[in-house]
């Protein structure tokens, strides 16, 4: 079995945020000056640099903390709470580090992200190889709250730090044969020791990919940081996707290839279990994962008597920003 759902158990109490701490993070908003953003993305505003003091600072590149001096920072929704730094970074999936939820906080240290050259190529007017200071260079960092819903049916609310992918798309001036974007993860088994071992039955590298309008989507997001630090190298340090209204396997990590194609790419998970894993990956609570349901969902952090499960919500709560996008298609064959 390739993906294990985890245990009600998993998170301890001691992890969930004090009271204390999450009011205080509200009260550092009061005061915030309000700017202009897409309608379809909550309103963004400047907030107090102290935001994020409870969080460990990180090294950080130059270009980025000079970035982070003019972030647009997001108003936390009212009907959600963050989920903890440390549940955010201790327990996720990043199987080129191992199959276990802590190991990729446990290996992935070792893996070198400087200097770090993102491939483009395909259908595109701007091919070439790209640091991540030239991608991001003419674009101002945004904080995006998102949900975060996995297809293992456990869910979070993470910050991310970056910029609408739309943006360095329009730069790059795909021709009008590109109908697809296909991503592709950095495979350096010497640093990934999951890529040796008994998991080593993934066709490394590992790729993902969206429709040309997904990834023209206001929402979908390239992140280079979270929590308002640079992210750990066990989130996708130092460039990743997030697409919020997906499941999280096609939010795809430590990307160094973007291509631009006329065909459907085969992704990584669709090509190891058509049956189990589509193309699209929408959250979709009707419907169930052949193996359990996707009804429901369990919110991070919990503990055995309060697993905080929650109904889960169809594009993962985003349907009013992007159900235009599957207008006429069969979300339970087109999945």
């Amino acid at each position: 079995m390739l993906i294990k759902i985890p245990g009600v158990g998993d998170c301890s109490e001691s992890q969930v945020t004090p009271e204390k701490a999450y009011l205080g993070r509200r009260r550092v908003l009061q005061g915030m000056m309000a700017s202009a953003a897409c309608s379809v993305i909550p309103r963004l505003s400047w907030a107090d640099a102290e935001r994020y003091a409870d969080v460990p600072a990180a090294a950080a590149p130059g270009w980025f903390a000079d970035k982070l001096r003019h972030t647009r920072w997001q108003a936390l929704p009212e009907d959600e709470s963050l989920t903890p730094y440390r549940d955010a970074t201790h327990y996720n999936n990043f199987y080129e580090f191992g199959p276990g939820k802590g190991d990729p906080a446990r290996n992935a240290a070792g893996m070198v992200i400087e200097p770090w050259a993102v491939l483009v190529d395909g259908e595109v007017e701007r091919p070439g190889k790209y640091s991540v200071e030239e991608l991001f260079a003419p674009s101002q960092l945004e904080e995006r709250i998102y949900r975060l819903r996995c297809v293992e049916a456990w869910s979070m609310v993470i910050p991310w730090l970056g910029f609408p992918l739309a943006e360095l798309i329009r730069r790059l001036e795909p021709t009008s044969a590109a109908k697809y974007v296909r991503f592709e993860t950095l495979a350096r088994p010497e640093q990934m020791p999951g890529m040796r071992g008994d998991f080593s039955l993934i066709d490394w590298p590992y790729v993902e990919a969206l429709r040309m309008d997904e990834a023209m989507h206001p929402l979908t997001l390239l992140a280079v940081g979270m929590y308002g630090r640079v992210l750990p190298n066990q989130n996708g340090a130092p460039l990743r996707l997030v697409v919020p209204w997906k499941y999280g396997f096609k939010s795809i990590k430590s990307i160094v290839r973007i291509s631009f194609v006329r065909e459907q790419p085969a992704t990584t998970w669709q090509r190891m279990a058509p049956q189990e894993y589509g193309f699209y990956a929408n959250v979709n609570p009707q419907v169930s994962h052949p193996r359990w349901s996707q009804a429901r969902e369990r919110r991070l952090p919990g503990s055995l008597f309060n697993p905080n499960i929650r109904e889960t919500l169809l594009f993962n709560g985003y349907a009013d920003q992007v159900s235009h996008l599957y207008a006429g298609m069969d979300l339970s064959r087109d999945y």
